[in-house]
């Protein structure tokens, strides 16, 4: 039957394929009902048993790209970001400039006593509520996911840190909960421990309707990554001058000088990031 049939997931999961739900990540995309519609009844069409996640997003993907490149860039946000890799560094410069954005002030790579040992705290955010310690979790592979081992590590990380912060023995902070924050998925069991702890745990689809893609999509801050024009020679070279969001590249045009993009194609960059940029509803 029609609605039985089937599709690969990157972890090797065989799920029922679900129309909806593609036309849902078209939609979030921004693209118009009617071109929505025409590509979910294309790759319906196309499907076949065994056809894996991957080959219904590249098949998605090519068709929206012929309607309009920034509808085709939201679309790619979530290999966009597994492109920010190979290291993970940039993954972190990318969470600490969405927290930048959000009126947070952020630091990367910063020490932290602890009353065993010393930590080294990947993003550390601040507000008027306090302090933030975030750990992130970078996976180059996408069936790869946060297991209840990588809470449990970070929990015992900001213990320490939090016992050394309540010895007396240095200025109190006003430590805020730990994050994690991964690219990819936390399993049920790291994701049932985090909300035991006490910790707040972000990745690809949790928490519900605030998950890192929902962020993402409601504020416009797009990783440079996701854009359709560059070249990877090109993004390289941005993302090692802490470039990482498309609003950054808006804020430093001259840097497309520096790497000897001609004016007719840099215009067309800048008016393709800015599309980007530009907020819109999710459905």
């Amino acid at each position: 039957m029609k609605n039985q049939r089937t599709i690969i997931k990157s972890s090797g999961d065989t799920v029922r394929f679900e129309p909806d739900k593609l036309g849902l990540s078209l939609e979030r995309s921004g693209a118009p009902p009617g071109v929505v519609e025409a590509i979910v009844e294309k790759v319906s069409g196309e499907h076949y048993e065994g056809m894996t996640t991957r080959e219904v997003y590249n098949r998605a993907f090519a068709l929206l790209k012929n309607y309009r490149k920034s509808c085709a860039s939201r679309y790619k946000l979530k290999k966009a970001i597994y492109e920010l890799g190979p290291t993970g560094f940039p993954f972190e410069k990318f969470v600490s400039a969405i927290l930048d954005h959000s009126g947070h002030r952020t630091r990367t790579n910063e020490v932290f006593q602890g009353y065993c040992v010393a930590h080294e705290i990947d993003v550390v955010a601040e507000n008027g509520e306090g302090v933030t310690l975030i750990e992130c979790k970078f996976h180059s592979d996408e069936g790869k996911k946060c297991d209840v081992k990588v809470p449990l590590y970070i929990h015992s990380r900001f213990r320490d840190i939090q016992r050394w912060n309540e010895s007396g023995k240095t200025p109190a902070l006003r430590l805020n909960p730990a994050w994690v924050v991964t690219n990819t998925r936390f399993t049920a069991d790291a994701q049932k421990y985090g909300a035991c702890a006490g910790l707040y745990l972000l990745s690809w689809n949790y928490p519900a309707g605030e998950s890192l893609k929902r962020r993402i999509d409601r504020s416009g801050l797009y990783p440079i990554t996701v854009s359709m024009l560059l070249s990877s020679r090109e993004r390289e070279f941005l993302l090692d001058r802490g470039i990482v969001l498309c609003r950054q590249l808006l804020e430093a045009p001259y840097l497309l000088d520096h790497i000897g993009i001609k004016d007719s194609r840099k215009k067309r960059i800048l008016s393709e990031v800015e599309q980007l940029c530009n907020v819109f509803s999710e459905p």
